[in-house]
């Protein structure tokens, strides 16, 4: 069939990772390009995708004692310019809000690039006192950053999906605590529904966020040997307070500025998920964040058409007490064209029904990441699928692990550094804490720091990679997003 043909995984991953990754997320009705540049619509099984993570990422949140709120998508200008490295940092992906119909605008209004400045002058009008602390609020909406001229759908849009969480404390001793438990949070969510490992550390100072004090991000590394950061968390000390004059009085009647945090996970996510899991015959989609979780497929012919479609039905009005079921009885479609299709899309089970299925009271199952087929008995098919949807959660997530394994290397040379880029890896290095070294070594591989992983810097002991001078950190350098 012609539409067959063009849903096609015409390249392998191994071949071209990137046209095979764009083949993927459009053939298989997942994303779509829009009519504005770098600005992509997610189909429903993508933002089903995106709403799973949300809702799990949301009620940990609530349960740390983070409060939803929304602020405004417009900037004015004066706002932005409050804290010169923020906007330093920002500025050239700023688009601008300059007339309304006819009339030029007073001041231009920023479309949010990110929310501090914004949130930041309620903040300084809503704490006046230590009894006003902490203030611990969420935020979930979209920001348009608009300076790149590549964009790549999901991993690097125009537009994007994401959380920011802003915290206010009284002490600095309060504000660092919540690092650990946020990126915990963060932590939890990536491995246990999106199925991807990270490495969690603190950026460099080069590589922090604009206008913060300490930055910390959970790193993946994807299969080309592309590291993307994924979910983050910055410490901005008292920088936005002093800015924004956010300041309270404190137990001993002393006026103070408040310490305050941001925080995000975005539809990053989602990117790094297709490129990690996804394999030649299309998308692989972890079964905790599926929007369809079990496709039963009826095989039969004119005669015993009624018999199987009945047994389907039965099947699958059994199965959804224990999973997201679509029975796909279409009866313009082949079989194989339909296998294709769910294939494509990524589906973690698909249960086929046919005579012999029929006749045994069996079914056939096939588990998407791994192309297994096993005889089950109709009878225990409820308690069958719930055991091996959990089982295909944790083996995408260990192949992930294993994978991210072996691609780290740890080099004691420049030369092995090289080579450890040059062929695909992120390469784990002592470090001397200057910006000039680690520039050097970007112009001269591609390779940027990703982060300072927290369970390597026991083994700082040593020279840097590039200097020679004694090191104080232990750094993941690879090409990155």
């Amino acid at each position: 069939m012609a539409d067959q043909e063009k849903r096609a995984i015409t390249i392998k991953k191994s071949d071209d990772i990137s046209e095979w990754y764009t083949q993927v997320i459009i053939n298989s009705d997942f994303v779509d390009y829009s009519a504005v540049s770098g600005c992509i619509v997610f189909r429903p099984s993508a933002y089903f995708c995106w709403n799973a993570v949300k809702e799990a990422t949301d009620s940990m949140f609530m349960k740390a004692g983070i409060k939803n709120a929304y602020f405004p998508l417009l900037i004015p200008e004066r706002f932005l310019e409050k804290e010169k490295e923020h906007i330093e940092g920002f500025s050239p992906e700023v688009a601008w809000v300059t007339e309304t119909g006819n009339s030029k605008l007073s001041e231009r209004l920023a479309i949010r690039p990110t929310s501090e400045t914004i949130m930041y002058d309620s903040f300084s009008k809503w704490i006046r006192s230590w009894r006003d602390l902490p203030l611990r609020l969420n935020q979930w909406n979209s920001v348009v950053r608009w300076e790149f001229k590549h964009p790549t759908p999901l991993l690097r849009s125009r537009e994007f999906l994401w959380n920011e969480g802003h915290t206010v404390f009284a002490t600095e001793g309060e504000a660092n605590a919540e690092r650990d438990q946020i990126l915990g949070i963060y932590a939890e969510v990536t491995k246990e529904y999106l199925a991807l490992p990270g490495i969690i550390g603190q950026k460099t100072d080069y590589e922090k966020f604009a206008g913060g004090q300490a930055s910390y991000s959970i790193e993946h590394l994807l299969p080309n040997g592309y590291s993307i950061q994924g979910p983050d968390f910055h410490n901005d000390g008292q920088n936005f307070a002093k800015a924004f004059d956010i300041k309270f009085i404190d137990k001993n009647n002393e006026t103070q500025y408040a310490y305050q945090n941001t925080f995000a996970i975005s539809t990053r996510e989602l990117g790094a998920m297709v490129m990690m899991h996804g394999d030649d015959r299309g998308l692989v989609i972890p079964p905790k964040i599926s929007m369809i979780q079990v496709v039963v497929i009826p095989i039969y012919k004119d005669a015993n058409r009624e018999a199987i479609l009945a047994y389907a039905k039965r099947i699958s009005h059994e199965l959804e007490k224990y999973a997201r079921v679509y029975l796909d009885d279409r009866d313009d479609y082949s079989v194989g064209w339909k296998f294709n299709e769910w294939e494509l899309k990524g589906v973690p089970i698909r249960i086929e029904i046919g005579s012999k299925e029929l006749e045994s009271n069996g079914l056939v199952l096939v588990t998407r990441h791994d192309m297994k087929k096993a005889q089950c008995s109709s009878y225990s098919i409820g308690e069958t699928v719930e055991k091996e949807l959990s089982r295909v959660q944790r083996e995408l997530y260990d192949r992930a692990l294993l994978f991210i394994k072996e691609k780290i290397k740890k080099v004691n040379s420049y030369e092995e550094l090289k080579k450890a880029i040059l062929e695909g890896n992120m390469a784990q290095a002592q470090w001397c804490g200057q910006t000039e070294c680690e520039l050097k070594i970007k112009e001269e591989t591609g390779a940027k720091s990703t982060n300072m992983p927290f369970d390597a810097q026991q083994n700082v002991a040593g020279n840097c990679i590039y200097c020679g001078k004694p090191s104080k950190h232990v750094v993941n350098f690879a090409k990155s997003y």
